[in-house]
């Protein structure tokens, strides 16, 4: 988790809402969200360009990116796809 709370213009950097935690850029538009055990990233996490679109899907178990992750260009089409196991990319 990022020690800083707020942006300069008062746009909140990070919001939780139970375990679910959001990362916001500074316009306020979501740069990624997902579950968050203990400060650390569990499950899937999706992650977002500045623009809105979809950039990442992947997954963390314990923190560490384990399973596949899908990496989207700015078409929304997939760019590749690779595969961890507890944070060693396996397969691309």
């Amino acid at each position: 988790m990022q020690n800083k709370e707020k942006y300069a213009n008062g746009q909140a950097v990070y919001q939780y809402d139970g375990n679910k935690l959001t990362y916001f850029f500074k316009d306020g538009k979501v740069k990624a969200l997902g579950i968050s055990d203990n400060n650390i990233m569990e499950g899937e996490w999706k992650f977002y360009r500045g623009t809105g679109e979809l950039w990442q899907v992947g997954h963390f178990l314990s923190g560490k990116k384990n399973g596949t992750w899908i990496r989207y260009d700015k078409n929304g089409q997939v760019e590749y796809s690779e595969t961890f196991i507890d944070d060693q990319l396996v397969k691309k």
